[in-house]
């Protein structure tokens, strides 16, 4: 499953324009970057103006959590939940200032939520496994939550999206994301494993023993990178890691956010090669994981500010940067025009 990257030619189109706008070449380098791979994903220079961006928070539980892996008990996923369908958590404050459509799926939260029909209508399963002492996933809910994250991508793009982030909500995610970090990769969770909600350092190391543990059971099987989906993650991470693949067989860009999106553009890229053509990072979190996954994905950050509440907050601050980069290029005048 080979993805087309954007356009190159209109990429090199688009720099070009940049290079004729009334500055020093490369006077706005990472802002410039960011508008010629949207109209190199949109197949014009210059871009459309980013009018519908759309943020999709996939909630889940996570079995790892018993063993102390969060601050935070999983009886807060489901106050989270109804945190964002209020309107009140932290991406919805984002996202009202910059005009973001924030939906929240229950994909695989430990409850059966009073809420909206339509909230539950992809969910896969009630919490994942343990992944110290057993799968996250049967191999049949693994690619039953890759469908159904396709299923969402198809639905935000017909509402007209141009740009995608996936958000994440459910305590101990960040385990599961370390640990396919680490397993694709080839390295100790120790160099991947962050505080997570705020372990002090012999829970970060005790956190890490657990993923390390996980990798060691999976063994051989985390070669197949939809086993391991479901040896190491979770019905929401592969939800939204088949949300990822699809918004880029589409041609539709996402920004990543956290950890666990930085784990789950690391499973699309494996699933899907070029998938990370289409992703830029919203943010740096102090997560090691996400550093990890975005290097390796050839990433850079667009904010660096300390940022780990997830919930595709960080990718959701960070949109403002795109829509200046496109407005740069439809707006600025060129050296010819005032010379």
């Amino acid at each position: 499953m080979t993805i087309t990257p954007p356009n190159a030619g209109v990429y090199a189109a688009a720099l070009a324009h940049c290079d004729s706008l009334a500055m020093p070449t490369g006077a706005l380098h990472g802002l410039v970057e960011l508008g010629c791979w949207i109209a190199a994903a949109q197949g014009q220079v210059p871009p459309a103006q980013l009018d519908n961006v759309r943020t999709v928070v996939f909630a889940g539980d996570h079995g790892v959590a018993a063993d102390g892996v969060s601050v935070y008990p999983t009886a807060i996923t489901v106050g989270m939940v109804h945190g964002i369908l209020a309107d009140k958590a932290g991406i919805s404050v984002i996202a009202r200032q910059h005009g973001i459509h924030v939906r929240l799926l229950d994909i695989g939260v430990d409850a059966d939520l009073d809420v909206p029909a339509e909230v539950s209508a992809h969910k896969v399963r009630r919490g994942s496994g343990n992944i110290r002492v057993e799968d996250a996933l049967t191999r049949a809910e693994a690619e039953q939550a890759l469908a159904e994250g396709e299923a969402i991508a198809a639905e935000e793009i017909a509402a007209g999206a141009q740009l995608l982030i996936a958000g994440d909500l459910g305590i101990g995610n960040t385990t599961p994301s370390a640990a396919l970090i680490a397993a694709t990769y080839g390295v100790r969770a120790a160099e991947v494993t962050g505080i997570g909600t705020g372990l002090d350092e012999a829970g970060r190391l005790r956190k890490a023993a657990v993923i390390d543990e996980a990798i060691a059971r999976c063994g051989d099987r985390l070669a197949d990178p939809i086993e391991r989906l479901a040896c190491l993650g979770s019905a929401d991470i592969a939800a939204a890691t088949g949300y990822m693949i699809a918004a880029a067989r589409a041609g539709v860009p996402v920004l990543v956010d956290g950890v666990i999106a930085g784990a789950e553009a690391t499973m699309a890229e494996s699933i899907a090669p070029g998938a990370k053509a289409w992703m830029r990072a919203g943010h740096r979190s102090p997560e090691p994981g996400l550093s990890f996954a975005i290097e390796k994905l050839g990433l850079s950050p667009i904010l660096d500010l300390g940022l780990r509440l997830g919930e595709g907050t960080g990718a959701a601050a960070a949109v403002p940067l795109v829509r200046t980069g496109i407005a740069l290029m439809r707006e600025m005048a060129t050296l010819a025009d005032v010379s």
